[in-house]
């Protein structure tokens, strides 16, 4: 999925993290399972809603387009989930609908 441009090009997965991502708008997932470089949602990973009062608190206006062309910081993610293979990322930070950092859990080989 590192090598996705489009929405259309990430497994189904894929494309839910970034529908997630989208209704989100401003947050955190927390305790995302990866499997495989792919998002796994069963168990489902925890959602923390950030509202800003006279603020954007809907979810992204592409949220609900089918297809798109994938920003910098969603490649990036999805990069750094194919080099991952398996594992739990700690916390997915959102902003504007769009990865902004994530804690990854690790164990020293």
């Amino acid at each position: 999925m590192g090598n996705a441009t489009t929405k259309a090009d990430l497994s189904p997965a894929g494309g839910r993290l970034v529908e997630l991502m989208q209704g989100i708008n401003f947050g955190r997932i927390e305790g995302l399972v990866i499997r495989d470089g792919n998002p796994v949602f069963d168990p489902p990973p925890r959602i923390v809603r950030e509202v800003k009062f006279c603020g954007e608190n809907g979810p992204r206006p592409e949220a609900a387009r089918e297809d798109f062309a994938l920003k910098a910081e969603v490649r990036e993610l999805f990069a750094h989930l194919d080099a991952m293979g398996d594992g739990i990322i700690r916390c997915i930070e959102v902003k504007h609908g769009l990865p902004f950092r994530m804690i990854v859990e690790e164990d020293i080989a």
